[in-house]
């Protein structure tokens, strides 16, 4: 039995002593690592302290030029103060031995010829000298400048180092954050004792889905567009420098508008949109296509044209488009718009260029045209005055859809956006083209 105790007791030891072999050797090696790392610092110390130098050598040459610059300009005033000088003394001599001359006059006749004007022009000249000859320099020559080097002395002794380590979490500022239309603007602070080099900002898909990274950078501000509407975001952010990140900090959630606002865009020169962006013309006989100012890819959204001008013989389009068709056609006429056209008397549902659903029933001045795009069913409804004109089906498609419409001379449309659907509009239709 002591046997047995005295045996267990020098294995316990021989592992003690193999776990202190294995750390004197850890320790042998943190000795070479601390002299890598101590040479890596001062290579970075070298580093910055030639770029503080270059910085400021570079910061003497623009002094130096500065003064020189200044010392031309004074050379330059003294130069044209001589030549003044000059001129006007080489004029006061010649004055002078003309005065002198006339003085040794011997003829009294003619010297009271010229007395008058000989001395109206010495009496003028010495005016002038006194207002203008001031016997002074126009601009002195010394420089009224001293270098102020104490702050960056200051600054030179004061150089020192800092403790490096991973960063403190920022936190949220939810005073500053807001949520507008489909955009949302986030704001947060840096943890207030830590070095910090940038951030990463994260958002969910706004359906509780998993984070993706929007944003890495210095700022603590950040406007994120083109979201969802009527979805809850949650955000997060961490710090991060060159020794790591720091955790994120708790979500912050805010909520998208819960119907969408949008104007109309177009670059077309034949397109005339009022000021709000809300009303559309047109100056040309061929359709131009203008587009929604946002786009949806979720959802259901319901907005509405009023016809303030039509004249019976033009088509118009209504619809939907991908930000990249061509906007010189009719909308529907290529694979990446869908649309209703409609005249005074009937309407198609058109798509790739190919033509359906021929409803009967036109549109008239002051008329009103309803569409409702259902993400979740595909489907995107047309109404006239409130009542069904027809249905497109958009199985299959997939991604971003602008609102669009497609319009020529003589149509004055306004859109009116941020519309709830009716509710009789929802139910399931009684009938989906395909």
């Amino acid at each position: 039995m002591a046997q047995t105790e005295l045996s267990q007791a020098l294995q316990q030891l021989s592992e003690k002593a193999r776990a202190a072999t294995e750390f004197i050797h850890t320790l042998k090696t943190l000795s070479d690592e601390v002299h890598g790392n101590c040479r890596e610092v001062e290579g970075v110390i070298v580093a910055q302290v030639d770029a503080l130098v270059e910085a400021l050598q570079a910061r003497r040459t623009d002094l130096i030029n500065w003064v020189r610059r200044q010392r031309d300009t004074k050379v330059h005033a003294l130069r044209e103060q001589v030549q003044d000088y000059t001129h006007t003394l080489q004029s006061t001599t010649a004055t002078i031995h003309f005065c002198i001359e006339a003085l040794k006059e011997s003829d009294p006749a003619s010297f009271m010829e010229a007395q008058e004007v000989l001395e109206e022009r010495v009496c003028t000249m010495t005016r002038d000298w006194e207002q203008t000859m001031v016997p002074e320099p126009r601009i002195p020559p010394v420089f009224n400048l001293t270098l102020d080097d104490k702050t960056l002395l200051t600054a030179i002794q004061q150089l020192t180092f800092i403790q490096l380590k991973p960063p403190g979490t920022p936190s949220m500022i939810p005073l500053e954050c807001s949520a507008e239309n489909n955009s949302v603007t986030i704001a947060w602070a840096p943890h207030p004792t830590s070095c910090v080099t940038g951030y990463t900002l994260e958002i969910d898909d706004g359906s509780n889905g998993p984070f993706r990274e929007v944003y890495t950078g210095e700022e603590t501000v950040c406007t994120i567009d083109g979201l969802h509407f009527n979805s809850i975001y949650r955000a997060r952010v961490r710090a991060f420098n060159n020794t790591g990140n720091s955790s994120f900090c708790e979500p912050l959630c805010l909520q998208t508008a819960e119907v969408a606002w949008f104007t109309l865009e177009s670059n077309h020169l034949d397109h005339t949109i009022s000021e709000n962006g809300f009303t559309i013309s047109c100056d040309s006989y061929e359709h131009r296509v203008a587009l929604g100012s946002v786009g949806f890819s979720r959802g259901i959204h319901y907005w509405e044209f009023n016809i303030e001008k039509y004249d019976g013989n033009a088509d118009i389009a209504f619809g939907l488009s991908r930000i990249d068709i061509c906007k010189e056609m009719i909308l529907g006429k290529c694979g990446g718009s869908w649309s209703m056209y409609i005249d005074n008397e009937r309407s198609w549902l058109m798509h790739s260029g190919e033509h359906f659903n021929r409803s009967a029933g036109g549109v008239r001045t002051g008329d009103t045209v309803g569409l409702l795009l259902n993400l979740p069913e595909k489907t995107l409804g047309f109404y006239v005055n409130g009542d069904l004109q027809g249905y497109l089906s958009l199985t299959g498609v997939n991604g971003v859809l602008y609102p669009a419409v497609s319009l020529n001379r003589s149509v004055i449309l306004t859109v009116r956006t941020g519309l709830k659907p009716p509710k009789h509009y929802l139910g399931v239709p009684p009938e989906v083209e395909a």
